[in-house]
């Protein structure tokens, strides 16, 4: 199996105002998801879903993809071996999927879902 991204998610200071850039500049339809947090599908077939939203922590904000695993602990103990190290998770979202952080050994951070789980089930 392979390991495809299954997800984006934009965040930054001005959720509403991502949001709206984001939709006029690729005509993307955006559902409220959560307070601060809209999902975002781009309506072709073979596109991304993802999420716009405001950063939790109130910084400056981030783009993460997601990459779909079949065993998130077997994935993020192979990144550790590798010289990466885990940063958040497993954390299971409510209504979603079961999903991870990670910072490769450069420090980008790249998110995982487990394959089979919430929304990557959901998008199968």
């Amino acid at each position: 199996m392979g390991n495809p991204v299954m997800h984006f998610e934009v965040v930054g200071r001005d959720a509403p105002a991502l949001q709206a850039f984001y939709g006029d500049a690729f005509g993307w339809t955006l559902a409220p998801a959560m307070p601060a947090y809209a999902m975002a599908y781009p309506g072709v077939e073979g596109g991304i879903n993802g999420g716009i939203g405001a950063a939790m922590d109130g910084g400056p904000g981030h783009v993460t993809i997601y990459v779909d695993v079949v065993d998130l602990e077997a994935t993020l103990e192979t990144i550790e071996r590798l010289g990466g190290r885990r940063v958040a998770g497993p954390i299971d979202v409510p209504n979603g999927p079961t999903l991870a952080l990670f910072a490769d050994p450069e420090g980008h951070v790249v998110g995982l879902t487990e394959a089979g789980s919430g929304q990557a089930r959901a998008q199968r």
